[in-house]
């Protein structure tokens, strides 16, 4: 077992956890990350854009509205203010560090427009590689600096305890235990698409960073709100390439097998309606026997150059996007939800931050506005690092008094990969764009199955505990409401209400 003393260790190697890195000048930083640095993770491969209100005919006040009316009652409306007043001067940031976004022939930004946006307020670089090169610029940057340590290819297992507060993180690096202890933690490790059948979030999204906070008793929040991102590419492949919103954004539209545009019936923004009510019109038409296609030909020739990223994917499936409709389904893309944090990015345990799509900041609410992520990390992570250097004394002498012994997780077996895809199927089925109190009954019996068979096997366990507080805390909501709908509970509540809990194992508390 090595240990290792810094002063602040940051799960998580995306935007979120880099800008947090970055903020921290002058201290001993350790980012730990599962992937191979720079390269895991959802930012690399996120297409769609930042949302930011730098437009001459935009304004935070009008992207802040647009927020809360995508987020279904259900936004912090301090934190969204904080999201959108902040967010062009992290942008101008980024643009610093070396980020370089699509320009006009002038020069200025240029601005597309994606679904529930009233302004094209939405940043893109190299067309639909806005992430890529977003993670360019902050890995970029992290290794021009000497106080920021990357350990990669670690597989964080739990979290450091001394009684009520954290001081640390431990995990496996080729197989040995690697204990790093500091005054700050962070998490900033990601979402959990992968416990769902479909999805467009990369292999290392299973829930990691909720299931590690809920062991160590970290208020969660909100956390029944999944988005399924209405169009990715229905190929065999896993996760399913995405088909970026700014498609729909540039006209892009909707259609069953026999040309019906379904969508103008659904919503009167027909593509551009929020996420979820394209998604569940894409889902209904799915269950009544229809097979989808997104129709973007008018694109036409521009499209290699304007959507290149989606233009390989097409390719890769023997498409052609400029003369061919492209088949599409729903696919479970964001977390909404997450651990409760305050507009400092601080959780309800002392020691412990949280920033990214882990974290549940409530600028999202119930269905999050397209291309508000990236800029939540780049906020929410700079917040993080001010908060840090506040209140953290770094200087303290920390110590693991929690008697846990840390348990190397096993490589998934055959009987766990099968478990493993037992898990994302049901939560598919049951707890996916319609749920039911009976359809969540019987996942969360499945999930009692999978525990039991596989009490040592610390990946499926975390995948085991994401799926049962997302189900859990979806039968407790008894209302439909953005991205959580019921098919027994059709209509919105009187009256919105976040959802905070602590998980016991057995379920949730508060």
């Amino acid at each position: 077992m090595q240990d290792i003393k810094a002063d602040v260790v940051i799960i998580g190697g995306g935007v979120a956890g880099l800008t947090t890195a970055l903020g921290m000048v002058g201290r001993r930083v350790v980012v730990l990350t599962k992937a191979e640095f720079g390269k895991g993770g959802s930012t690399p491969i996120a297409q769609g854009g930042i949302a930011c209100a730098m437009g001459k005919d935009d304004s935070p006040i009008l992207h802040a509205a647009d927020t809360l009316v995508a987020g279904d009652s259900l936004c912090v409306s301090d934190c969204v203010d904080v999201l959108t007043r902040e967010g062009p001067a992290a942008i101008r940031k980024l643009i610093e560090v070396g980020a370089e976004f699509d320009r006009t022939p002038d020069g200025e930004l240029s601005f597309g427009r994606e679904a529930a946006h009233s302004r094209r307020r939405i940043l893109h670089a190299h067309g639909d590689s806005t992430g890529a090169e977003v993670e360019r610029a902050l890995v970029a940057a992290v290794r021009r600096v000497n106080y920021i340590q990357i350990i990669e290819k670690c597989y964080v297992g739990d979290l450091l305890t001394d009684g009520d507060r954290v001081v640390g993180a431990y995990g496996i690096v080729n197989g040995e235990v690697l204990r790093v202890f500091a005054p700050a933690v962070v998490l900033a490790c990601g979402g959990l698409g992968r416990i769902y059948q479909y999805t467009t979030n990369p292999i290392e999204s299973v829930g990691d960073g909720l299931a590690i906070a809920a062991r160590v008793g970290a208020v969660l929040s909100d956390v029944e709100f999944v988005q399924f991102h209405p169009t990715a590419l229905n190929t065999k492949l896993d996760p399913l390439p995405l088909l970026t919103e700014a498609l729909r954004g540039e006209g892009a539209t909707l259609h069953t097998e026999d040309g019906y545009r379904f969508m103008v019936d659904i919503h009167k923004d027909a593509e551009l309606a929020p996420r979820d009510v394209v998604a569940r019109g894409i889902w209904k038409m799915q269950q009544e026997g229809h097979f989808v296609t997104l129709d973007a030909r008018h694109i036409g020739e521009r499209f290699p150059q304007k959507f290149p990223t989606v233009f390989g994917f097409c390719q890769q499936a023997g498409i052609d996007p400029r003369t061919d409709l492209l088949p599409v389904t729903p696919a479970a893309h964001y977390h909404m939800g997450g651990v409760c944090v305050d507009q400092n990015g601080h959780t309800t345990k002392k020691g412990l931050w949280a920033c990214g799509e882990v974290s549940a900041t409530g600028v999202h609410g119930a269905n999050r506005l397209a291309s508000n992520s990236l800029l939540e990390g780049l906020v929410f992570g700079a917040r993080v690092s001010q908060n840090i250097v506040e209140v953290s004394d770094f200087n303290e002498d920390l110590h693991q008094t929690d008697t846990a012994t840390p348990h190397i997780p096993t490589f998934i077996t055959d009987d766990e990969t099968a478990d493993a895809n037992l898990l994302r199927q049901t939560m598919w089925d049951d707890v996916g764009l319609v749920r039911s109190e009976e359809s969540m009954t019987r996942a969360l019996n499945t999930f009692d199955d999978i525990r039991h068979r596989h009490a040592g096997s610390m990946m499926l366990r975390n995948m085991v505990d994401a799926a049962t507080m997302i189900t859990q805390a979806a039968k407790e909501r008894k209302e439909s409401r953005g991205g959580h709908y019921r098919s027994d509970y059709p209509l919105h509540s009187d009256t919105p209400e976040h959802h905070p809990f602590v998980f016991t194992g057995n379920g949730p508390w508060m």
